[in-house]
């Protein structure tokens, strides 16, 4: 059992051909087989096979679909709503496995341990918005499946900016830990701190740009975050083509909670809503200060609109 177990794995991370992947020299291949054979001699060495097989037919798969991010871009709620599909079985917390060296010394079977139990016909998703900002993580993803499906979510990266202080800003007072406001982070000498690095993740043209070196851009589907939260269905009608699923997912399926001010999801008669510390309110920012934010990413975000061939209602983007 262990035996056909190990080679089920084996066909599991087998690299697929992508013609329209950007060309990867020889050299990077032979590095890309040899951390494919590294990892699969930790996942042998862990001899725990039997643990991710189920009496009732379902078992732990590596997943075929990874929500790379962006952070603060909607990734949760993403999640939650494609959950409301049947073919899907999504991983619970944020595996940081391709992104944290603790984790991926671990092994591709460390990696499966964390994710659910799902039968042949489901697609696994895991999510961890990290991995867009981290340069090692798309060759690491590639190195494990080159035809895997990436979801990413955006959304105006002035306001992914706002909600980046928010949360770590909140995370310090529920630990009775004092902040500094969010223009001591944002001004240095007088000028936008363009090294805080709540800017640089919302640089979206630059993190994008690593993922095409290995992924074509029609492995890659961008979720416009804004969006999805006026009006998910037909975000999430999208990203069901995008995954080859069958429309499952209905507008019956979100209500929009006026005491919360965002969309909830029913399933099944069941109505439930995101975390108390999503749609937080964000802090007030000179109106001054908020001009230079948008002025600042008007160049990055028309050499992404290039790059992806599409454009985004952000505030930073004026049409010529």
């Amino acid at each position: 059992m262990a035996a056909f177990l190990l080679g089920a794995v084996l066909l599991i991370v087998q690299p697929q051909i992508v013609p329209s992947r950007p060309a990867i020299n020889s050299k990077a291949e032979t590095s890309s087989q040899s951390v494919q054979r590294e990892l699969l001699k930790k996942t042998s060495q862990k001899n725990d096979f039997k643990e991710n097989i189920h009496s009732n037919g379902s078992c732990r798969q590596l997943p075929q679909t990874i929500i790379i991010g962006v952070r603060k871009g909607g990734t949760r709620a993403l999640l939650e709503m494609l959950s409301l599909h049947p073919d899907i079985a999504a991983a619970e917390s944020e595996v940081h496995f391709f992104d944290w060296e603790d984790h991926y010394r671990n092994g591709l079977q460390w990696y499966i341990n964390q994710m659910p139990f799902s039968y042949p016909h489901q697609i696994t998703v895991e999510k961890t918005p990290a991995y867009f900002t981290s340069p090692k993580v798309p060759e690491r993803v590639y190195n494990v499946n080159q035809s895997m499906r990436l979801l990413l979510i955006l959304r105006d990266p002035s306001e992914r900016v706002l909600s980046d202080y928010t949360q770590v800003f909140y995370n310090h007072m529920q630990k009775h830990k004092p902040y500094p406001s969010i223009e001591q982070f944002l001004i240095k000498d007088g000028e936008l701190n363009v090294d805080y690095k709540a800017i640089n993740r919302s640089l979206y043209y630059i993190h994008m740009q690593n993922w095409l070196k290995y992924f074509p851009l029609d492995r890659i589907h961008i979720v416009d975050g804004d969006k999805l939260i006026k009006d998910p269905f037909p975000e999430i009608e999208k990203v069901e083509r995008f995954l080859k699923l069958s429309p499952q997912i209905n507008a019956s399926n979100f209500y929009f909670n006026k005491t919360k001010g965002f969309y909830c999801l029913r399933d099944s008669g069941r109505e439930r809503c995101l975390h108390e510390s999503k749609g937080r309110a964000h802090p007030q920012v000179d109106t001054r200060l908020l001009e230079k934010l948008h002025e600042y990413f008007h160049e990055p975000n028309k050499k992404f609109f290039e790059l992806v061939g599409r454009t985004f209602d952000w505030h930073s983007f004026v049409a010529s």
